[in-house]
Order: structure tokens, then sequence, then C-alpha cells
């Protein structure tokens, strides 16, 4: 909800319809649980948010599918080439989760430009 994804694209300086999105491994929806002013962060900054979470066995707490949020912030600055997603950290033992593991782990993401 601060604006990374949309940071990204403004530092790329490239036109949406030029970029392709590949979303790497995330907790995933089942997994990531918020709360409301969590969900309500990203409301009021797009109202289709609101498929991108669901109601938690918690009270008053919310399941976020950040891989949702992250392909509505991307259409919503015209990039339609996303794909990936899907993967949840948590869930899956070829990742490192500390919710899952409290013990230190790495990951690598990579950004590049083709000129």
């Amino acid at each position: 909800a601060g604006g990374v994804l949309e940071a990204t694209l403004q530092a790329l300086a490239v036109p949406a319809e030029e970029l392709l999105v590949w979303l790497g491994p995330a907790i995933g929806p089942a997994a990531f649980e918020v709360g409301p002013e969590v969900r309500e962060a990203f409301l009021a900054q797009h109202a289709a948010a609101t498929e991108a979470f669901a109601p938690s066995h918690n009270a008053g707490r919310f399941m976020a599918d950040l891989y949702q949020l992250a392909r509505i912030r991307l259409a919503a600055r015209g990039v339609n080439a996303v794909y990936g997603g899907g993967l949840c950290t948590f869930a899956d033992p070829r990742f490192y989760s500390y919710r899952r593991t409290p013990h230190t782990g790495r990951f690598a993401s990579l950004v590049w430009l083709e000129r």
C-alpha cells in the first residue's frame, strides 16, 4: 500500500505496454492474515482490492492475497503482462519463511532493463 510497485514502475521509465512482470514466491492468501487497517489502506487506493481479501477465521481479521493486490495495482498503471504468483513461501517447504520457521533464510529478486 506504500507505493513500492508504483515507484518501481516510475523508476524504470518504460511504457507499461513494454513491461513484463513476474510475481515470485510470496506468502499465499491462505497464510497471510492482516488486520482491518491493512485492508482499509488498500481499499482507500483501489476499490477493486476488495476481491483480494477474505474474512479470516479470527474475528475482525482478513486473509490477504498479495498476488491479486499486485495485479490490481499493476493493471491500474496499464501493466497487463503479469505472470507468476501462486507459490506460497509459508506452505511450500522449498522456500524460507520466517512465519513458518524463525531461522534465517535468504531470497534474491532480480529486476533489469533490456534495451
